[in-house]
C-alpha cells in the first residue's frame, strides 16, 4: 500500500515538481531551507494522500500542505528571521567567463535582492505575495489556501507590497510616488 501511494504521490507530483520546488524556495530564506520544506511537504503529502478525494485538484492540495508544513516551520523556529540569508553553496564561487558572465552575474544579483526582500516580509504576507504575483493564483484561490478570507489576503498583498516597495526604495531601484510593480523591470521570478 505504502509503495503505491508513493508511486501515486510521484504521477501526481511530476507535472507541478519545478513549480513547487520553486514556491518552497520563495517562501524560504534560502533556496536550501525551501529545499527542505518541499522534501518535509513531500513527506507530508504521502502521508495524507488518501485524503486527497479528486487527483485533478492536486497542485491546490499539495500547495495547501506545503503553506501548512512552512507555517509550521516559521512558527517552530521564529528566531530565524533575525538570521542573515546564507550564500547558496551549489553557485560557483566565480562568475562564468565570457559574455553571458556578466548577464549571469546580474541576474544572480536580481534574484538575491529579491530574495533578500521577501525574507523580510511576515510569513503570511510573503506567501500571499508569492502565490499571487509570483505564481498567479487569483485571490480566492489564495484565501482557501492560507485559510483566510478574501479581504485577509487582500490585506497581507498590500501590506506585503508597500514593504517590498519601500525595501526597493532603500535600495534605490523603485521610483518614489510610483505604483510599484513586485519586481523591477528585469528583475527575474
Amino acid at each position: 500500500m505504502e509503495d503505491r501511494n508513493w508511486l501515486q504521490l510521484q504521477e501526481l507530483l511530476e507535472p507541478i515538481h519545478v513549480r513547487a520546488a520553486a514556491l518552497a524556495r520563495r517562501l524560504c530564506r534560502s533556496s536550501a531551507d525551501g529545499d527542505d520544506l518541499l522534501q518535509e511537504a513531500l513527506l507530508r503529502a504521502w502521508q495524507k494522500l488518501s485524503s486527497l478525494r479528486d487527483p485533478g485538484s492536486f497542485r491546490p492540495w499539495f500547495y495547501a500542505v506545503l503553506i501548512s508544513v512552512h507555517r509550521n516551520r516559521a512558527r517552530a523556529s521564529f528566531w530565524r528571521r533575525f538570521v542573515p540569508l546564507q550564500r547558496n553553496g551549489s553557485e560557483p564561487e566565480h562568475d562564468p567567463a565570457g559574455e553571458d558572465g556578466l548577464l549571469w552575474e546580474e541576474r544572480r544579483m536580481r534574484a538575491h535582492r529579491l530574495s533578500n526582500a521577501l525574507s523580510r516580509l511576515p510569513a503570511v504576507q510573503r506567501e500571499a505575495v508569492v502565490l499571487a504575483d509570483l505564481e498567479g493564483y487569483p485571490i480566492d484561490v489564495i484565501a482557501g489556501l492560507q485559510q483566510v478570507s478574501a479581504s485577509a489576503v487582500k490585506s497581507r498583498l498590500s501590506r506585503g507590497r508597500e514593504r517590498l516597495r519601500r525595501h526597493y526604495q532603500r535600495l534605490g531601484l523603485a521610483p518614489r510616488g510610483e505604483p510599484f510593480p513586485l519586481l523591477p523591470e528585469g528583475e527575474p521570478s
